[in-house]
């Protein structure tokens, strides 16, 4: 207990320290939310990663997805590296990062107002963004909480409210570059400890090949008198499996937390750089955190009041027989991963609200001379308010997002489900779409942000239906024809405002 509360200690007060450490550069708007747009590849690469997988990931889904599919989920670590990472950064990172600086755009509402002309885009975009994430956030609260209490036997709720309260002193306090600045060093935590996790608990089966053998032996749910399926190539359920990927990878591109690392990176050689280290610490960790939970079954699972299976307590099962030194790392793994999922989270919501709700100045188009300029004491004064309200807002979303957390509604995997589904089938096509196709209208993206955000609500209020995981794959996919088709018969932007957004790839 001792070795575990020294280095939750000294975590937590490195975290804190860098905070302070950043402050000076988390003066102006651009600084808080964006780092200067001077943030180099290793500091984006990790800080991608790190907001990618948190305890969502290891504790939720690796371990509800373990036990369903067996080794074979370790595919969906697969996905998140070659589609949630490497596909992400060329598809999107060189792109993003020329038209978001070129537009002078700071969050993906901003994007989406500047690019398509209209402010009520821009307004309901943020709107959906502050809404949906959080429950997200939610999820990793409650992640985290989970392994505090089986690593220290804290209660819950003392769990949540205290990384509720360290998560906001560094943000607040250093913004950005305080986050990225963290996200590296838990970065570097989250890939030793997820290597040594796996290694310790095939040590406890008799190793590699003896675990799998044993996961042979377990009978299907669905057909009892099957036997193998867990340790198979393709688990008991491929189409299943699929949507998982489809969800977990492809979402990434349409989440405001995500996409915002590719507006902050320093120039185009960084995003090539980036590119290869995201996608490696993808493999490891993503790989990794499914390839563990393959083997929950060889353990006991946790059966809740309602008489199924606790699936949030099938990862915390599996670490409890492992030595208290690497408790002690795992608590740190997940409290790393959290944290820096944590922090992206808030400061994309606060950021939102404040540009794009409270403040929604009015731009030009580049190119175009903006009337009425207020001189640079009035405008720094005007900066200087932003960043105190992005602060306060932080603030007020980690207390929404703690009561949900204190009395959560679902399963860890489906408050992302529904999060992820809703967020990523209304953004995804129309952002991705709008910085290659000069032909989407305003129409397509409305059209979208109904889809998504419709499908997603319509079967939650109808009891799920569809599976939320589901749910959210064919949001995401189904945004695309939304998109297209109707921008096909709806009027377009003026020809020469479009060109004058798509000149930055000229350049």
């Amino acid at each position: 207990m001792f070795i575990k509360v020294l280095l939750t200690i000294i975590f937590l007060a490195v975290m804190v320290g860098v905070g302070v450490y950043s402050h000076k550069q988390a003066k102006s708007v651009d600084g808080f939310v964006l780092g200067g747009r001077s943030v180099g590849p290793w500091l984006t690469a990790f800080a991608y990663g790190t907001s990618y997988f948190s305890a969502v990931v290891f504790v939720g889904y690796a371990g509800q997805f373990g036990w369903k599919y067996g080794l074979s989920s370790t595919w969906i670590g697969v996905g998140n590296a070659v589609i949630g990472s490497l596909l992400a950064w060329l598809l999107l990172g060189r792109r993003t990062k020329l038209m978001t600086q070129h537009i002078e755009s700071r969050t993906m509402p901003d994007f989406f107002g500047t690019r398509y002309g209209s402010q009520s885009l821009r307004v309901v975009a943020s709107v959906i963004a502050f809404v949906f994430l959080i429950p997200y956030t939610a999820g990793v609260y409650k992640g985290i909480s989970t392994l505090f209490e089986m690593g220290f036997g804290i209660p819950y709720e003392y769990c949540v409210i205290a990384m509720a309260a360290f998560t906001a002193v560094y943000v607040i306090f250093g913004g950005y570059k305080a986050t990225a600045m963290n996200d590296f060093i838990q970065g570097i935590i989250m890939l030793f400890g997820i290597i040594a996790v796996i290694v310790a608990v095939l040590n406890v089966q008799g190793g590699l090949t003896a675990a799998v053998e044993k996961l042979a032996t377990l009978p299907s749910d669905a057909d009892p008198t099957v036997n193998g399926g867990f340790a198979s190539w393709f688990g008991p359920d491929p189409w299943g499996l699929l949507g998982v990927v489809i969800l977990t990878s492809l979402g990434t591109m349409g989440l405001p937390q995500m996409v915002g690392k590719f507006y902050s990176i320093t120039d185009e050689s960084a995003i090539r750089r980036g590119t290869i280290i995201s996608t490696i610490f993808a493999f490891i960790v993503a790989g990794g955190c499914y390839f563990l939970g393959g083997f929950g079954r060889l353990y006991d699972p946790v059966i809740a009041e309602n008489g199924k299976i606790a699936f949030d307590s099938i990862i915390p099962a599996m670490l409890v027989t492992l030595p208290d030194a690497l408790i002690a790392l795992v608590v740190l793994l997940v409290l790393s991963a959290s944290m820096s999922t944590l922090a992206s989270l808030v400061l994309t919501s606060s950021s939102t609200m404040t540009l794009d709700l409270i403040y929604r100045d009015k731009k030009s188009l580049p190119g175009e001379v903006e009337e009425g300029s207020i001189d640079d004491v009035v405008a720094e004064k005007v900066e200087r308010r932003k960043v105190v309200v992005m602060r306060v807002l932080i603030v007020f979303f980690i207390v929404i997002s703690l009561m949900i957390a204190l009395n959560p509604p679902t399963f860890i995997a489906q408050l992302m489900g529904i999060s992820w589904g809703a967020l990523a089938g209304a953004f995804l096509a129309p952002f991705m779409l709008g910085l290659y196709w000069r032909g989407v209208t305003p129409s397509g993206v409305w059209a979208c942000f109904t889809w998504g955000v419709g499908l997603t609500v319509v079967n939650m209020l109808l009891g799920n239906p569809i599976n939320p995981i589901n749910c959210g794959a064919i949001a995401m996919l189904g945004g695309f024809p939304v998109v297209w088709l109707v921008s096909l018969f709806t009027p377009k932007l003026p020809q020469s405002d479009v060109d004058k957004m798509f000149a930055c790839y000229k350049k």
